[in-house]
């Protein structure tokens, strides 16, 4: 079979002024990346304003495995199957990480027959988004130091500088670094370090935007160190927001492109939903649903971190109410949570696919307390045993859900079909009574332990002194009513990556807390994960490659 690469550069797209029109869409409303990209006009967001919205469809998945999930791929098949029976739809995705793209998770463009195009400029540098998103993060970085170089005003203490510069690459020797060596005319030495781009509070702030001016409200309210009496001090008293948001300005308006199949598809922002949000923008979401009658989403890693977080921070921000959710599951990611590795996958096993499914059943009964409708998206491989799937199918039955086989990395839209049908029955029912997990008002504490033991089925949670510190002062200082977004492996439901399928007697160990006033959520640090990734032995830029024709080769 070729590889998604091949297939992408196969594909006959349409000039992003015919994806356009598809929408409604005057050129004049559109600002052109070359003939296939496209940027949408802040005239046209503010036209869409009273229009009426239309249905909103979450795609997440269960825990992931070195198997696959393929949930981008199902959620590009989804929409092109709802095109297929003849649905008014559009898919809404996050923006790619080089990081990963150069590391070893790959790109978010789909795969197979199942992609989102241009695939390689998605992948890369595509309308410089996170170029943007960088520069303005170490603008602000640059003017904090100067501060504090040129007299420090404000009476900024230097070891209680707490924002760390970026880079969209995953690169360990960053993680910790001492800067302002070389004397007086060269800064004031201290402790420094980088976080990947993706994990900025600049990108969590652009996806939660509703417009420029909120955008540059948000920036201002960024807390970037304490003074010598422990008073925040925001990047509004340094007087970045300005220049933050006029480096942000195109990049706060959303990218239009299409599938493979000529479905439109709006991508935009691209925080990791392990350390950071894991949704596309607030503008991409709303934008598409006044577009179209159905918009199909994503929301990064399994459904304990992408979904949840989508729910209690992105909805409860924006004020959406999603109408269904499709939860990815794959017979090989099943039987690896039962027990059997990677090189036996192939295999038929219907015993360790009973033992693994738990995990899909703690996905289920977490979906359904936020009041939505779930169907269970089987993503087929060749391998799979009627016997397999037939396990599934009565095991989903008994928890009261539908499960739909998808092909869509082989057949595209057509292998999307029958998911595509049970959702538009499950949204057409209308049964979804969308409520957020927790209040506003509960305390930090509260919050996070309301996480644990729902959604990742822990006894409690245990908390460092830094963390215990970190989260009595955000309360003090007034922060109190901010949800939380928990940093956590995406590897199991536990913070352990070790413990697979449902684990149970665990704690969850809080090591730190970081504020993000701006974005408006707590980070809450579990476990071992870090801010910034590291690349593997064999990092897939190595395979990655391009001819005297510009033509890429390697890229998945």
């Amino acid at each position: 079979m070729l590889s998604d690469i091949q297939i992408a550069q196969q594909a006959k797209m349409l000039p992003i002024t015919d994806v356009a029109k598809k929408l409604g869409i005057s050129e004049e409303n559109i600002e052109m990346y070359g003939r296939y990209k496209a940027k949408l006009s802040y005239d046209l967001i503010r036209s869409l304003e009273s229009k009426k919205a239309g249905k909103l469809v979450l795609v997440t998945a269960i825990t992931p495995t070195p198997a696959g999930e393929g949930k981008s791929t199902t959620t590009v098949g989804l929409a092109q199957g709802l095109a297929k029976i003849g649905e008014d739809v559009i898919v809404a995705l996050r923006e790619p990480s080089l990081g990963p793209c150069m590391g070893i998770k790959g790109g978010a463009a789909g795969g197979g027959y199942s992609q989102v195009v241009p695939m390689e400029d998605i992948n890369l540098h595509f309308t410089g988004d996170f170029h943007a998103i960088t520069s303005a993060h170490m603008l602000l970085s640059a003017m904090l130091d100067n501060h504090v170089q040129q007299g420090n005003e404000l009476n900024i203490d230097p070891r209680r500088i707490v924002w760390k510069r970026v880079v969209d690459m995953n690169d360990r020797e960053l993680r910790q670094i001492v800067v302002g060596l070389g004397g007086k005319a060269h800064g004031v030495p201290r402790q420094d370090g980088f976080d990947i781009t993706v994990a900025s509070e600049v990108m969590a702030i652009l996806c939660l935007s509703n417009s420029l001016n909120d955008l540059k409200q948000r920036l201002s309210k960024i807390i970037v160190a304490y003074d010598y009496a422990g008073t925040p001090i925001t990047a509004g008293q340094i007087h970045a927001q300005g220049a933050m948001a006029a480096l942000l300005k195109d990049a706060i308006k959303p990218n239009l492109v299409q599938t493979i199949e000529n479905v439109p598809a709006i991508i935009h922002g691209g925080p990791f939903a392990n350390i950071a949000h894991g949704c596309n923008s607030v503008m991409a979401t709303k934008t598409a649903m006044k577009l179209a009658k159905y918009t199909v989403t994503e929301a990064g890693f399994g459904a304990d971190l992408g979904a949840e977080k989508f729910f209690d921070i992105k909805c409860r921000y924006a004020g959406l109410k999603p109408n269904a959710v499709v939860l990815v599951a794959t017979v090989r990611a099943l039987k690896m949570h039962g027990g059997v590795p990677k090189a036996e996958l192939t295999k038929p096993n219907v015993a360790a696919l009973k033992i693994g499914i738990v995990n899909l059943e703690k996905h289920i009964e977490n979906l359904k307390k936020y009041r939505v409708p779930v169907v269970v998206a089987i993503n087929i491989f060749a391998n799979d045993t009627k016997e397999e799937l037939e396990t599934i199918r009565a095991y989903c039955a008994k928890h009261g859900v539908n499960v739909a086989l998808s092909d869509v990395f082989a057949k595209g839209g057509e292998g999307g079909k029958a998911l595509a049908k049970e959702v538009v029955r499950l949204v057409e029912a209308g049964t979804a009574k969308f409520k957020p997990l927790y209040p506003d008002k509960m305390s930090l504490k509260k919050k996070i332990e309301t996480i644990a033991k729902e959604i990742y089925g822990a006894d409690g949670v245990e908390y460092e002194k830094a963390a215990d510190t970190a989260l009595a002062d955000f309360e003090k200082l007034g922060y109190g009513n901010l949800p939380v977004c928990m940093a956590k492996t995406q590897y199991s439901l536990s913070d352990n990556p070790l413990l697979l399928g449902r684990p149970k007697g665990f704690n969850i160990t809080v090591t730190n807390a970081r504020i993000s006033a701006g974005a408006g959520f707590i980070v809450v640090l579990t476990g071992d994960i870090m801010t910034m990734p590291g690349l593997p032995k064999r990092p897939a830029a190595e395979k990655i490659d391009v001819d005297d024709n510009g033509v890429i080769s390697g890229l998945f």
